[in-house]
């Protein structure tokens, strides 16, 4: 505040409602974990809403999504290597005994928890695909 950075403050005065939020509706107070998924949720919603708005050719809304992007990252843990990431799923598709595509919702409830807010969920479920033959 003191800074007036005000793209900022939006920012962290909109995850802080989404939480406030969630708690709330659930009657919760929120762990570090949940909070943790709030914000990527957020993030991904952010995401989608920059693919519309260059869709639309809006690119005023689009930087002040990024901006928000850039600061709720902030507030996530530091992101997996795509290295980590790949010892991650094959790790899980092992413990999984996964053979096809109807071991993939075991592979990634395997695999949710350890990434994230550290991974991109659509990313991590291309390269399950990949390595259990369907795609």
């Amino acid at each position: 505040m003191r800074a007036r950075d005000k793209p900022r403050l939006d920012a962290i005065r909109l995850a802080l409602a989404e939480i406030r939020k969630v708690e709330v509706d659930e009657r919760i107070d929120c762990d570090d974990t949940r909070i943790t998924g709030i914000l990527d949720r957020m993030v991904k919603q952010r995401r989608d809403s920059i693919a519309q708005f260059e869709a639309g050719g809006r690119g005023d809304l689009v930087a002040t999504e990024q901006g928000q992007i850039d600061v709720l990252q902030e507030f996530l843990p530091q992101a997996l290597a795509d290295e980590e990431l790949a010892a991650i799923v094959e790790d899980a598709i092992k413990q999984a005994g996964a053979q096809s595509m109807r071991d993939m919702g075991k592979v990634m409830a395997l695999i949710k928890p350890r990434v994230t807010g550290r991974a991109d969920m659509g990313q991590v479920s291309k390269q399950v695909r990949q390595l259990i033959g369907g795609g």
